[in-house]
């Protein structure tokens, strides 16, 4: 009977089955455990990190940002975002106004409010991935990141394919 060679990154044999459930299980659960932690960080600022990262895009975008498009950026639903939005828009950190070219269309901008609160939630956030991620080495976090972009990626062609 002969060897199996050993695998070798890049090589295109079928994943181990179980090894890719064990992923995808450790994968939502650190996700989860991730965001319960930073929702308590950020109590005190009474923003929850699904509103962080809406505000986050929103101040990193070098555009203006349609719900739809902000909606598509962090993965959740349309009606999700427009619930989201009420909430942020009644803080008065964002304003939603309709698109000039189709009034179907609402854009989300930060207010003033809403790019200080960046701030400090920005900063909390900070101390908080510099407290999980001590003495992690930063070569490896870069090549995680680009894993789960990739698998993102490939996840969202795949439903598109069906």
């Amino acid at each position: 009977m002969r060897k199996r060679a050993p695998q070798t990154p890049g090589d295109d044999a079928a994943p181990d089955p179980l090894l890719a459930e064990r992923f995808a299980i450790a994968l939502h659960a650190t996700a989860r455990a991730w965001r319960v932690a930073l929702d308590d960080r950020l109590k005190d600022l009474a923003v929850g990190s699904g509103a962080w990262m809406a505000i986050a895009v929103l101040a990193r975008s070098d555009t203006v940002l349609s719900q739809r498009a902000l909606a598509d950026r962090l993965g959740i639903e349309a009606p999700s975002m427009g619930v989201m939005i009420d909430r942020l828009a009644e803080a008065g950190l964002v304003t939603r106004t309709a698109c000039p070219g189709d009034r179907r269309i609402k854009h989300v901008r930060l207010t003033d409010a809403g790019r200080e609160r960046y701030g400090k939630v920005q900063a909390e956030a900070r101390a908080f991935h510099a407290h999980v991620l001590a003495d992690v080495d930063q070569v490896l976090v870069e090549r995680v990141t680009s894993l789960f972009e990739t698998l993102r990626d490939r996840a969202a062609e795949r439903c598109l394919d069906h």
